[in-house]
Order: C-alpha cells, then structure tokens, then sequence
C-alpha cells in the first residue's frame, strides 16, 4: 500500500497579521530577510527546523500549529490578504 502525497503548507501569514506584524519586523525577530518570510508563507521556501521554532517562539505557537503536513488533494489552509 502507497502513501498519499502530502505537502507542508503554513498558517505563518495568518498568525502574522493577527499581531500586526509586518514581515520584515517578524523576519527582524528571527534573524532571516523579509523576502525570506515571504518565501515561506507563499510556499517557496521550506524552513529550517530551526527557524520553524523560532518563528513558533516569536509568535507564540508550536511549530505544528504553523506548518501543517496535509493531503495533496485536501483543501489548502485559508490564508489572509496582507
């Protein structure tokens, strides 16, 4: 029996706008570019574990909470506009 594919997608934006935290002041946080986080929430870019936690710490969620292995086919997770 095969496994499903799966992708990691991220709820990074969404957690981002509920602070009011602009990208570059998280990517400032984490010690990344503001294009490095933009990268990772449009899905281009897969971070490090290390940088999953500390995004997980500065915006004070697990790091299951923000990157989420889902179905191929499922729904992808809604993301808010900027």
């Amino acid at each position: 029996m095969s496994a499903k594919p799966q992708t990691l997608v991220n709820t990074l934006r969404v957690e981002r706008a509920v602070r009011r935290m602009t990208q570059a002041e998280l990517a400032e946080r984490v010690g990344v570019s503001r294009q490095a986080i933009n990268a990772i929430e449009t899905g281009k870019f897969m971070p490090s574990a290390l940088l999953a936690i500390k995004l997980a710490r500065v915006l004070e969620k697990s790091v299951e909470d923000l990157f989420i292995l889902q179905d191929e086919e499922a729904a992808p997770v809604p993301q808010q506009d900027e």
